[in-house]
């Protein structure tokens, strides 16, 4: 707040001071009160209220540029009110008691909505895990019922159960840190349950699945690692030309981390469209042909590989192939996260 503002806020205050005056000094005259008195009252009064003005102008303006610039500091802007020092004059204080009313009421509101959210997540989570029980079963029964449909049976037993675990990842994606463990991780061990996960929809599409140099730990989550790599194979096979396709992972040991490759023979992505893949709901040109497509694969990986301080990067070439690396650091990062 600046003087020129004060005064065009205060105009009516100033007149009816200024008229107040004229009139004094017109009533003085009328009494044939001499000039020296007329002009001390007179003066007297026209200082005492331009000091009252003054005083009450340095009041606001110390105020209002302390509040202005600890809000700017902020970057939840709702806590202001814990920050602010009991004011002098009646409207700050009306200001603050106001603001806190409605900080609280917002408070209320939202951990009302918290609470709702949570419910709905855990319910979520329960059905997930309720409805994979008969798609497991459905995958026994199929195995021990060979038919000329046991082969498509599968495929969409494979697909709906990849859509399930989306959507529980994705849940659990919004609180992670709550639901992770970072532990020392054989990458061979999960790259074999990916593979055994797998293991029916490869025979399927007749993609060869090569691994190698994966006996190596790293410092991660199991549970969440081995999510993210199917989501990968998901997208290899998904993707895959289908003849002489296959799919390789090889990892490599860096001086500062552990880089795991996942590189396929698939259709490719174009280049234009590579900085985007990682997007929420994104499926580009190749996933507009295909279906099936979501778009969330990717972006759960690397939102789940931001969590656990994992980088994923991705190198691609159209009707060439695909690689997607994710990056494990070997500092002391988790450490000092776990004490």
């Amino acid at each position: 707040m600046n003087k020129k503002e004060y005064l065009k806020d205060k105009w009516l205050t100033i007149l009816i001071i200024l008229v107040n005056y004229f009139i004094i000094l017109l009533i003085l005259f009328a009494f044939k009160i001499n000039v020296q008195a007329t002009l001390a009252i007179s003066g007297l009064y026209l200082i005492g209220f331009m000091f009252i003005l003054l005083i009450e102008y340095l009041n606001k303006r110390t105020f209002y540029q302390d509040f202005k610039k600890k809000l700017d500091s902020l970057d939840q802007k709702y806590l202001i009110v814990e920050m602010l020092q009991e004011p002098n004059f009646l409207e700050a204080k009306i200001l603050i008691e106001s603001l806190y009313e409605i900080d609280k009421s917002m408070m209320e509101k939202i951990s009302e909505y918290k609470n709702k959210t949570q419910e709905f997540k855990e319910y979520v989570e329960l059905w997930i895990h309720e409805v994979k029980l008969p798609v497991s079963s459905l995958t026994l029964i199929t195995h021990n019922h060979k038919t000329d449909d046991a082969k498509k049976i599968l495929e969409q037993i494979h697909r709906l159960d990849n859509y399930l675990e989306q959507i529980l990842y994705y849940v659990r994606s919004e609180n992670a840190e709550k639901d992770y463990l970072i532990t020392k991780v054989a990458l061979s061990k999960v790259i074999s349950n990916v593979a055994l996960k797998n293991k029916d929809i490869l025979l399927e599409k007749n993609i060869d699945f090569i691994v190698s140099d994966v006996n190596i730990e790293v410092m991660t989550d199991s549970k969440w690692l081995e999510f993210m790599i199917n989501q990968i194979i998901d997208n290899s096979i998904k993707y895959s030309k289908g003849k002489n396709s296959f799919i390789k992972i090889v990892a490599k040991e860096e001086k500062n981390r552990v880089d795991l490759a996942i590189y396929d023979n698939g259709i490719g992505i174009k280049e234009e469209e590579l900085p985007r893949v990682f997007e929420k709901t994104y499926t580009g040109s190749n996933g507009r042909n295909n279906k099936n497509s979501t778009g969330m694969g990717l972006y759960l990986v690397k939102k789940l590989c931001t969590k656990l301080g994992h980088k994923v990067n991705i190198k691609s070439k159209n009707n060439e192939f695909t690689c997607v690396i994710i990056s494990f650091s070997k500092d002391n990062y988790y450490q000092v996260l776990n004490k």
